[in-house]
């Protein structure tokens, strides 16, 4: 259920047992059915629809075609800089600072003052890198 979890808010294909693709963003879950919802979707046709909802006894596939963030290479990146005070949480998609600054792949969501800018400038950096083109 984690690695589902962590597909909430991403672009996904949907293949079902009636031979049926739909693609969309993953914005519901139903952990009982595993039945989904999706937004902004489309039909192997290209018909659009703003949500679907498909029954987790027709799903045969979910395949996924973004990167998932690289949640413990920020953290070792920022364990550099605040050695043996960085806590990886990858469950909950958090790195904990010195107990007291939360940042995700969004960014930092939790703490100020001067430690919590250098967290940033981390961040901020370790994206650049990350979206650069691997010659």
């Amino acid at each position: 259920m984690e690695e589902l979890s962590g597909l909430l808010q991403r672009n996904v294909s949907i293949l079902t047992s009636t031979g049926k693709t739909f693609t969309g963003t993953l914005s519901g879950i139903d952990t009982d059915t595993l039945s989904l919802c999706l937004t902004n979707a489309k039909d192997d046709k290209g018909a659009g629809m703003h949500k679907v909802f498909l029954n987790g006894d027709t799903i045969m596939q979910i395949s996924s075609f973004e990167k998932p963030f690289d949640l413990p290479s920020l953290g070792e990146r920022l364990e550099r800089v605040f050695p043996r005070m960085v806590r990886v949480m990858e469950d909950a998609g958090v790195i904990v600072v010195m107990d007291r600054i939360r940042v995700s792949e969004k960014g930092i969501i939790e703490g100020s003052g001067p430690a919590a800018e250098r967290v940033q400038k981390v961040y901020e950096e370790f994206i650049r890198e990350k979206a650069r083109p691997q010659a």
